[in-house]
């Protein structure tokens, strides 16, 4: 009877959260790659190209794909013949190994959970806990499915009981026309179908653990209605023209990955889950003889796309910009970004907009006059780095914040990924400011342009601290421009008139 011992589920667990950190999947890196082959939107194509050239660098230099390095969720499948060595139950032997991989000097990963949900929200500091779910079943093995969720596409997720006569697919496809681009696109939707309401969120959450195998199914054709519905799916959302980043393409998605459970006569519980541009996951078995062993990809397996600048970047510098300067920048203009900047996210916004409020200064150090702010919480710093991977977080959180800082502060600028909402794209227009983005998924390569970083601000907020960036040539694109037009409007509209003659061609 195999005796799995606690070091060896501790051990595994950390050794499989690093890996997935800087090495992505390689069935998601082959379909990216021929996704990049097909999409005909210059903007959609540029990003594929940072996101793939971002993790070859990470694979190269074992470092985060994402700044936000996830929340550890555990499917854990147990042998009823197996025995343990361990005084700490199965909760406290993940935590234990979530714990080691997130302070590893070598790759520190970002620690991102707070507790409590509720008031303080304080950092637990290593990660933990993680998400585990356990279930019995017959063997004598130990089965581990991991993944480090980003918290962009988990906010993301979605879940409705629908009529038994009602369409799944047009509820799908609906839903996913309302969630913007926060959950960094192209990845996979998990769709869970039946059970109960948790069940069904299980579902969709334990079908982002395959492999990615639609495009062999499209090649073959549909051996069931299951598989006739998740190209169904994926063909609709396509067609939809959100596009790499939201800015309008052919690609949306590149798997539908779909799970089903019996449900009551009177439910048809549909649960709807997507995974981003990062989509970490593995899995691993423990069957006594020792710890899981985790065999990096070749690199020279990787798609070979290196990506540049392009000839017409515009090179902005940041420190002489004033407010009129911005008025001849167009939505979906790249710019190459050199100076100064600040970094502020949701905690430190509410912060400063409590200092508003109260007619108090803000600390020294934080003036944003002329200025512009990067939505980012970056990964710490190793070796020579002057800051981890710093990807942009998701700005429509920023909304709420956003109409006060132009008004009081002197902002002109903000920097993060996904569209911005109707009252943030009034205040932009309004104050003559603009917004830009940077490609959610391409952490490591943004950081490259970054060369100097120190907390000026609010260090007890962790990652959520203001920061103070000296960038050089920092990759961006306009997405709200100061007359407070957006590309994530633009683009998908223009796309989804055309995707359709597209994705025919494509599929022939």
């Amino acid at each position: 009877m195999p005796v799995i011992r606690a070091d060896d589920v501790i051990t595994s667990v950390a050794a499989a959260l690093q890996y997935i950190s800087y090495y992505h999947p390689t069935d998601y890196l082959n379909a990216l790659a021929a996704a990049y082959e097909i999409e005909q939107s210059p903007a959609a194509k540029d990003a594929m190209a940072q996101i793939l050239f971002n993790s070859r660098l990470c694979a190269e230099h074992h470092r985060p794909i994402c700044q936000d390095t996830g929340l550890v969720v555990a499917f854990v499948r147990v042998g009823m013949q197996v025995q343990w060595d361990s005084a700490l139950n199965l909760q406290q032997l993940i935590d234990e190994g979530v714990r080691r991989a997130y302070t590893d000097p070598t790759n520190p990963l970002r620690a991102s959970i707070v507790a409590p949900p509720l008031g303080a929200r304080k950092n637990t500091g290593d990660n933990t806990p993680a998400v585990v779910h356990v279930e019995l079943v017959a063997g004598d093995q130990v089965t581990f499915h991991l993944a480090a969720k980003g918290g962009g596409s988990e906010n993301k997720a979605r879940f409705a009981i629908l009529n038994p006569s009602a369409s799944v697919a047009d509820w799908v496809v609906q839903t996913v026309a309302t969630l913007g681009a926060g959950w960094c696109p192209p990845g996979m939707l998990g769709v869970g179908i039946g059970g109960s309401a948790e069940k069904a969120m299980l579902l969709a959450k334990a079908a982002l653990m395959e492999d990615i195998d639609l495009p062999s199914i499209r090649q073959r054709g549909a051996a069931d209605d299951l598989e006739a519905l998740r190209l169904d799916i994926c063909d609709r959302v396509n067609a939809l023209g959100i596009g790499a980043q939201g800015l309008g393409g052919v690609t949306t998605v590149l798997d539908v990955k779909i799970r089903t459970a019996p449900t009551h006569a009177a439910s048809l519980p549909v649960a709807l889950i997507p995974n981003c541009a990062a989509t970490r996951h593995v899995h691993f078995t423990l069957n006594g003889m020792g710890a899981a062993q985790f065999i990096p990809p070749r690199l020279i397996e990787y798609p070979p796309v290196i990506w540049q600048p392009t000839a017409d970047a515009r090179r902005v510098n940041l420190d002489q910009l004033q407010r009129s300067d911005l008025m001849t920048w167009q939505p979906g203009e790249r710019l190459l970004l050199t100076g100064r900047l600040f970094t502020a996210r949701d905690a430190a916004h509410r912060r400063l907009i409590e200092l508003i409020n109260r007619g108090q200064p803000f600390p020294p150090g934080v003036d944003l006059t002329n200025r512009f702010i990067y939505y980012v919480g970056p990964v710490d710093p190793v070796g020579n780095e002057v800051v981890g991977p710093a990807g942009p977080t998701t700005a429509t959180r920023m909304d709420i914040f956003t109409e006060p800082l132009l008004k009081h502060t002197g902002l002109i600028g903000m920097i993060g990924k996904a569209e911005r909402g109707a009252a943030a794209i009034d205040a932009i227009q309004q104050h003559g400011a603009v917004y830009l983005i940077a490609v959610g998924g391409a952490a490591y390569l943004v950081a490259q342009a970054i060369k100097q970083a120190r907390i000026v601000a609010f260090e007890d907020l962790g990652m959520e601290a203001i920061r103070e960036f000296i960038v050089e040539e920092m990759p961006v694109m306009v997405a709200v421009d100061s007359r407070g037009n957006s590309i994530h409007t633009t683009g998908p509209a223009h796309w989804r008139r055309d995707v359709n003659t597209s994705i025919n061609a494509i599929n022939q």
